[in-house]
């Protein structure tokens, strides 16, 4: 399946419709609003890296001047889904070539109709280049009108980011827009070219901040009107002259034609290195392509300055920042399908390191804190207040800023993951074993020695299960901590034999004495975890204590248990938003035998809000099913992760792709299903546990720089090639 499809248009489900509909190229993203706009829409088009101060939230990402704005004027009416009669409806997006189409045969109030068209991408071929297509077929003998625009007023859901610096028409007749951010100072300049029959009239409006070319057709019955509109985009931090930057591109652009052609040919080898079809569950097949489909458009190929947020580009929630869901849940696909946009990413918490050291130090720790929420400098930009589940006009402290301290071991994580799949030597001498030596560093310094436990812990934490903050000896965080030093370790001995130099200067520089190391050995070995004689791990000191609670009891519900109990209510039972200890073993599966996994998985997996609670637990939830050989169970967890956005299943698709969800579900598939297990010598093996409606999975995965094709049956064959 490669067509998302919409047969009809439903207002009450625009937001939605308007994530998924979303287009990009890895350097910008429009949401799926319409050409000529419909009363309410949450129109946006976000540049990566182009954020702008803002309150409460630090800063977002600024909703750049909407380059499709086309209004079409049927003999002096206006064609709006919102007037008139809908006579015909149907939108595809073609998750092949990135192309997003509109049909509509509209009749307008007063009896005219027409079919109009609409087709639009982002060139993945040049990302500076956008471009849309509309083709009208009047019924009727008359005036076509077309007022192609590119609006510069636009806005943050109520909050201006840009100040107008000029405007015009170039000597070529481009019509183009300069603007500014109003704090960070970032420069944009749009570039527009619009082409037709040589039998128009087209005039320039110079309207403020909304310059537009007018154009007007002699319409008759039958006979299409087809108007192609291009626009280049560029921003300061692409050129110091961006204006001339967005021109040059524009001018590159021939023709639809060819355009279109150079589309197609960069997503079929997109798709060459990381396509997944399941035959015999369309739905599935739809979902996984989809969700692959999300991340290549926010993936930055050219830009190692910037990361991908929570929710993509594609929606004005979490207003861009990047959490750990990049390194945990969304860079697996990369690394396994595309390590050079893996490295990319890396490559933005490599420059990010001094903000991370800047961190740990105001909070009086050595080495780097990475920041819970991340933008352009790296720098902690979490909102210190929200507003409250249940009095909006009360504020809720948020406290993952301060206590969520097991970003810099995901990181690090996520820097060996790479490594490992990879065996880029350069890079990891170069940059990667810098950030894991560096957050062990922190590790160790955030580590308290417990006198009355005999052993060492974090307090005052919250782990990923963010229904409890402020706990104890989070198990994740403890023993990803522990991970990290031991990988530091290794790492230093690595360095000693391979990059001697390099293992001199990074000593010298990050003061890695034999003393310090010592101590990083002495806190690996005596990490606080508790453990009962039959594996099972305690989520935090004191959770076993905790109100048990029946989850089914509150059923049938809309809302999560968080805000079922109140935030300080929630840290009372052992509801729980993500299974932290699956979590772990999920992540450290060497280290854990599968009947250690199993006592754990019986026990947390009641106890999870599957439904409601974190979007990010129901892929590895279904991950660690699979392997427990529980199929039927697992399949349960990765469809509500697959329909999270396609059925708006936590009704807040709306504001953006559940970006982390998105890439858990390849991951569900290929390290769940497929049973792909990549071990840290860089040797693999695959034991299939399909579902038994699939009746077959293929998937490919890049390792060590060899592509692999697999194909899996529900019998537990499968081939390699």
């Amino acid at each position: 399946m490669w067509i998302l499809a919409e047969p009809s248009f439903e207002p009450t489900k625009q937001h939605h419709k308007e994530t998924i509909f979303t287009i990009g190229n890895g350097y910008l993203s429009t949401r799926g609003a319409f050409e000529e706009g419909y009363p309410n829409d949450r129109r946006a088009t976000f540049i990566h890296g182009v954020f702008d101060d803002a309150p409460i939230v630090v800063t977002e990402l600024a909703n750049a001047p909407d380059w499709l704005a086309t209004q079409i004027v049927l003999d002096g009416e206006k064609f709006s889904l919102a007037s008139g009669t809908v006579l015909a409806y149907r939108r595809e997006l073609d998750l092949r070539t990135g192309v997003l189409r509109r049909e509509v045969r509209w009749q307008s109030p007063q009896g005219r109709a027409a079919t109009i068209i609409f087709t639009r991408f982002a060139s993945l071929a040049d990302q500076h280049l956008l471009a849309l297509r509309c083709e009208i077929i009047p019924e009727f003998d008359g005036q076509v009108e077309l007022r192609s625009a590119i609006n510069g007023q636009t806005d943050n859901e109520g909050l201006l980011h840009w100040r107008p610096i000029a405007q015009g028409q170039l000597a070529d007749g481009t019509v183009f827009l300069r603007t500014r951010t109003r704090k960070s100072g970032i420069e944009l300049a749009l570039t527009m070219r619009v082409s037709g029959s040589d039998t128009a009239t087209t005039t320039f409006w110079d309207v403020e901040n909304v310059p537009t070319l007018q154009q007007v057709y002699q319409a008759q019955a039958g006979v299409p009107i087809v108007v192609t509109k291009f626009v280049g985009v560029a921003t300061s931090r692409d050129d110091a002259n961006p204006l001339e930057l967005a021109h040059r591109h524009l001018q590159a652009a021939t023709g639809w034609d060819e355009a279109l052609a150079a589309q197609q040919q960069v997503w079929a080898k997109e798709w060459e290195r990381c396509n997944v079809e399941i035959e015999g569950d369309e739905e599935a097949d739809l979902a996984v392509r989809f969700s692959i489909f999300q991340l290549l458009i926010a993936a930055p190929r050219h830009d190692p300055r910037v990361n991908i947020g929570a929710k993509t580009l594609s929606g004005f929630g979490y207003r861009g920042h990047a959490f750990w869901d990049t390194e945990i849940f969304m860079l697996p696909l990369f690394i396994y399908t595309a390590p050079d946009i893996a490295r990319n990413l890396l490559d933005y918490r490599y420059l990010t390191l001094p903000a991370a050291r800047a961190k740990a130090r105001a909070a009086g720790y050595e080495g780097a804190w990475y920041a819970w929420e991340s933008a352009d400098s790296g720098e902690e930009v979490t909102p210190t207040w929200v507003p409250d589940f249940h009095d909006k006009k009360k504020l809720a402290r948020v406290w993952t800023g301060d206590l969520a301290i097991h970003i810099s071991s995901d990181v690090a994580y996520a820097v060996q993951q790479y490594w490992q799949a990879t065996g880029d030597d350069a890079w990891y001498i170069e940059r990667g074993a810098e950030i894991v030596l560096d957050t062990a560093k922190f590790c160790a310094a955030r580590a308290e020695w417990l006198n009355d436990r005999g052993c060492y812990g974090y307090t005052d934490v919250i782990g990923p299960d963010e229904y409890h903050d402020h706990v104890n000896n989070n198990a994740y965080t403890n023993l990803l901590a522990q991970w990290n030093l031991r990988a530091a370790l290794e790492t230093l001995a690595w360095l000693d034999q391979h990059a001697p130099q390099k293992a001199a200067e990074l000593r010298q520089r990050l003061d890695l004495t034999p003393e310090r190391l010592q101590h990083w050995q002495t806190v690996a070995e005596k990490m606080c975890v508790n453990v009962s004689p039959d594996g099972l791990i305690e989520q935090f000191d004191g959770f076993f204590k905790l109100k048990d609670v029946n989850l089914a009891d509150y059923e049938p519900r809309t809302k999560s248990m968080h805000e079922i109990f109140g935030i300080e209510g929630a840290n009372e039972y052992q509801a729980i938003k993500q299974p932290d200890v699956l979590m772990l073993q999920y992540l450290l599966r060497e280290h854990y035998s599968d009947s250690q996994i199993r006592v754990n998985y019986n026990y947390y997996t009641p106890r999870t809000d599957h439904t409601y609670g974190s979007s990010l637990g129901p892929p590895i939830q279904a991950i660690v099913a699979c392997q427990m050989g529980d199929v039927a169970e697992a399949y349960e967890h990765f469809i509500r992760a697959a329909r999270a956005d396609l059925r708006d299943v936590r009704g807040n698709a709306g504001d953006g792709i559940h970006a982390a969800s998105a890439g858990g579900v390849w991951q569900a598939v290929v390290f769940g299903f497929g049973g792909l297990r990549v071990h840290p010598d860089g040797s693999w093996d695959i034991q299939p546990r399909l579902p038994q409606h699939w009746q077959r999975l293929t998937f490919r995965f890049t390792l060590r720089g060899k592509t692999y094709t697999v194909t899996c049956y529900p019998d537990g064959r499968y081939t390699t090639a």
